[in-house]
């Protein structure tokens, strides 16, 4: 079993250990220890936080349960320093901070082990099993952790929104990475390669975040 711990604000967290994955097009290598969310950010997390809920998919009984969404990369930081400066407790006996993963971070998480296009499988017609897309999700968010897990006890991957990520892309310094595609793609968005690029201040119902806790 992994090592795993919950914040107080419901959210469960799993240890990845450094280490590498021989892909077709490159090797993917991360150094450092870090611990990732099982699930992304809920709406009922963000409130909890930031007592307000920015997502478009608020209807339901458990809507709470969906992922946040509509939220820029620059909420996102926010987001975080918030929690930063409400949480000093030390976890596992190890002192550090809340932030957004590498988009490699982020892939090596997901892929858990593998090196197919999904961490199921390399076929379409498996993705049903792990994510929610534009095939199935029925035009919206569905509630975290409904789908499959992968193999390191993460939910959501694939598809249902896409995650932002700390990389900054292009040269200007105002476009971050996303990964694992959303509910309104098609299933070549949501492999565990894709990537999207959004500017920092974007807010779309098809993106929200996965919150990373790292050691200091």
């Amino acid at each position: 079993m992994r090592p795993t711990f919950t914040s107080e604000y419901g959210g469960s967290f799993t240890l990845i250990e450094p280490g590498s994955l021989e892909l077709s097009n490159r090797e993917l290598t991360v150094t450092e220890p870090y611990f990732i969310g099982q699930r992304p950010v809920t709406q009922v997390e963000w409130v909890a936080i930031m007592e307000d809920n920015p997502s478009k998919f608020q209807d339901g009984w458990a809507a709470g349960l969906r992922p946040v969404e509509r939220v820029s990369w620059l909420d996102c930081q926010n987001f975080i320093n918030v929690l930063n400066d409400k949480e000093t407790l030390e976890r596992l006996g190890l002192v550090g901070r809340w932030r957004l993963p590498t988009a490699d971070e982020w892939e090596y998480a997901c892929r858990a082990g593998s090196v197919s296009r999904w961490f199921n499988s390399n076929a379409d017609s498996d993705l049903d099993e792990v994510g929610w897309h534009a095939g199935n999700s029925g035009a919206t968010t569905r509630e975290v952790g409904q789908k499959k897990a992968n193999d390191w006890g993460l939910y959501d991957t694939h598809g249902n929104v896409a995650e932002w990520c700390s990389d900054v892309a292009g040269k200007e310094g105002l476009k971050r990475v996303h990964k694992g595609g959303s509910w309104l793609m098609e299933s070549e968005s949501t492999t565990a390669t894709a990537s999207g690029v959004s500017s920092v201040d974007k807010k779309s119902d098809g993106i929200g975040l996965r919150l990373v806790w790292a050691p200091l």
